[in-house]
């Protein structure tokens, strides 16, 4: 089975990676980790990408793809895998349905995890953070004192990212980009529109019931 995740940030779509790697046996692809593995590794692409990333630069879209085309290439994508974070752009998309085509393969669904904007405010920025690593929030996991980590008794904090104005600038930009991409696969009829509020149990449920099983 072949999927592209798409949600907002806080629509908790890394832990229904996680659930969906585990029941169907097939890799999750982070565009970001293969971009850093492939700097890692001095790959020919991975040596382009360097360049880019070292000055400052948006790594263009054709080495992306060649990137994305090398990782699915290897032998834990020979039973599908799940793509996180490409496409971003329908022109990514265009290259990708070309990409795989020549593979001779194709997108099976397309999940897009949807939440409203509100839950997603609360759910950012209610965490809260430890310097010692470890996570809170304010109303779905608080620690035993207010402001204290139960694990080493240090200070929490409201990371950068997590304070209103910055999650609804974040939302305002995944919506503009978004958008068109969502419209791309819906025409293609592969979207799966999936309510992303409710238990993690819920929401994973209905995922495998959107692509069948």
């Amino acid at each position: 089975m072949r999927l592209i995740l798409l949600g907002p940030p806080g629509a908790g779509k890394g832990t229904q990676a996680e659930r969906l790697v585990a029941k169907y046996q097939i890799p999750q692809i982070s565009t970001g980790d293969i971009l850093r593995a492939a700097v890692r590794d001095g790959t020919d692409l991975g040596k382009t990408a360097k360049s880019y990333m070292d000055s400052g630069g948006l790594v263009p879209d054709a080495v992306v793809i060649g990137i994305i085309e090398e990782r699915l290439k290897e032998d834990d994508c020979a039973n599908g895998y799940i793509l996180d974070g490409f496409p971003r752009t329908v022109a990514q998309a265009d290259a990708l349905k070309n990409v795989l085509a020549g593979m001779g393969q194709a997108i099976d669904h397309v999940v897009s995890v949807e939440v409203p904007n509100e839950d997603l405010v609360e759910r950012l920025s209610g965490r809260r953070s430890c310097k010692c690593g470890a996570m809170y929030h304010v109303t779905f996991n608080p620690p035993k004192k207010e402001g204290v980590c139960d694990k080493c008794g240090g200070e929490l904090f409201q990371r950068a990212d997590d304070q209103e104005e910055t999650i609804r600038s974040r939302l305002a930009v995944y919506e503009e980009q978004t958008a068109p991409l969502i419209a791309y696969y819906e025409k293609a009829g592969l979207l799966r529109r999936i309510d992303g509020v409710g238990s993690l149990d819920e929401i994973f449920g209905r995922i495998v019931e959107a692509i069948g099983g």
